[in-house]
């Protein structure tokens, strides 16, 4: 399946976020062709600062496969990963990240994005950007106008 196809279900599970309340960041992880698992964050939820989609689904596959490496994963995640879960997707040996959008507002988070690509590069994933970057990006845009309006 194409690209496009698996991103279309990150954004599904970001829009589950979105109706909780939640930052509307998806993921899902792929093996073989098929989806092992789907996750959306749910910090606010589970009150659990660790409760971010690619965490969530990471568990969710590594419970699935019965162990914590997820080698011959592909990971995809509407937003870049934070630095908390770009270390987690390097540890779980998952090799291709794809990313809907970039999280780029001031310089100190382009430092961080050059950091966390050199680290991805680093540990040999193949690191994707823009997959439906528009669909990813709508969302979370239209999450925080509506937050800094309460």
């Amino acid at each position: 399946m194409e690209k496009s196809f698996y991103m279309k279900e990150a954004i599904k599970e970001a829009y589950k976020a979105y109706e909780k309340g939640e930052t509307p960041i998806g993921a899902v992880i792929v093996k073989e062709g098929k989806i092992i698992a789907r996750a959306h964050n749910l910090t606010e939820t589970l009150n659990d600062c660790t409760a971010h989609a690619e965490i969530l689904a990471i568990r969710q596959a590594s419970e699935l496969l019965g162990g914590w490496r997820l080698v011959d994963c592909d990971l995809y995640v509407t937003m870049e990963p934070c630095i908390m879960c770009s270390g987690a997707i390097v540890n779980s040996r998952i090799k291709k990240l794809i990313i809907g959008t970039r999280h780029i507002k001031n310089s100190y988070i382009e430092k961080q994005h050059e950091f966390k690509i050199d680290y991805f590069k680093f540990n040999n994933i193949d690191v994707t950007f823009g997959i439906l970057q528009e669909e990813s990006s709508i969302i979370l845009q239209e999450f925080f106008k509506l937050l800094r309006k309460k």
